[in-house]
């Protein structure tokens, strides 16, 4: 799955000389915490809900509404966006695990999406989460098997036939290295509420399992 089959293409935008007034009323009407800046059609900086609430007077001021109004309206985008920002950006068809990580390693939110010099849209942590749900796939009623394998070639195979040899199909199967067990993890998620034969013969064949869990329809 890549960027471009996430990411919202109705990307709202500010101009460096957009207020602060207007960034505000943008993300409120908007439901956003986020505006990629643009000056002259180039995409220069991004400015976010937290940055808007740093740079907006205090609640403890002595202001009144209307000296607090004045003051938002006549400060700008420009006036608070960091110099030579390092905006980061992803591309439409780089792999949402990669978005994942260069989010995770700069602790942000959201990357704005460049097609060239063209902004095309923006990936959200949010949107990476809906992703992770539909890959997992567990929107539908299930049984999680949680089960510790060996590295050898051919396990996931070997679960897989076991499972598919009694007649139920495999939403999802995900193995990862457990490093505080020092040891892989293959998750099964199985379309079936009943898998206690399945459990049993996995235990005969010698797997340890961790935990099954019997997951219901999950609320949209």
């Amino acid at each position: 799955m890549k960027v471009r089959d996430r990411m919202s293409t109705d990307v709202k935008v500010v101009q460096l000389d957009t207020s602060l007034t207007e960034a505000f009323r943008l993300m409120k009407e908007s439901n956003i915490r986020r505006l990629p800046v643009q000056d002259k059609g180039k995409l220069v900086g991004i400015i976010t809900l937290s940055d808007l609430n740093q740079a907006a007077p205090s609640s403890a001021t002595s202001l009144s509404v209307h000296e607090l109004n004045y003051l938002l309206a006549k400060t700008k985008i420009k006036d608070i966006l960091p110099k030579k920002q390092n905006v980061i950006t992803v591309t439409p068809d780089t792999y949402i695990e990669t978005a994942a990580k260069i989010m995770r390693q700069n602790k942000i939110s959201g990357l704005p999406v460049m097609d060239g010099d063209k902004l095309v849209g923006i990936i959200t942590e949010t949107d990476l989460f809906d992703a992770l749900i539909d890959i997992l796939g567990v929107k539908k009623p299930h049984s999680r098997i949680d089960v510790y394998i060996s590295e050898a070639p051919g396990t996931l195979a070997d679960l897989a036939g076991l499972i598919s040899s009694r007649g139920v199909n495999i939403l999802n199967a995900v193995a990862y290295y457990d490093e505080k067990k020092d040891r892989y993890k293959a998750i099964m998620r199985v379309e079936t509420m009943d898998c206690d034969d399945i459990v049993e013969e996995i235990k005969k064949r010698g797997y340890d399992i961790e935990s099954v869990l019997i997951v219901e329809q999950m609320e949209e």
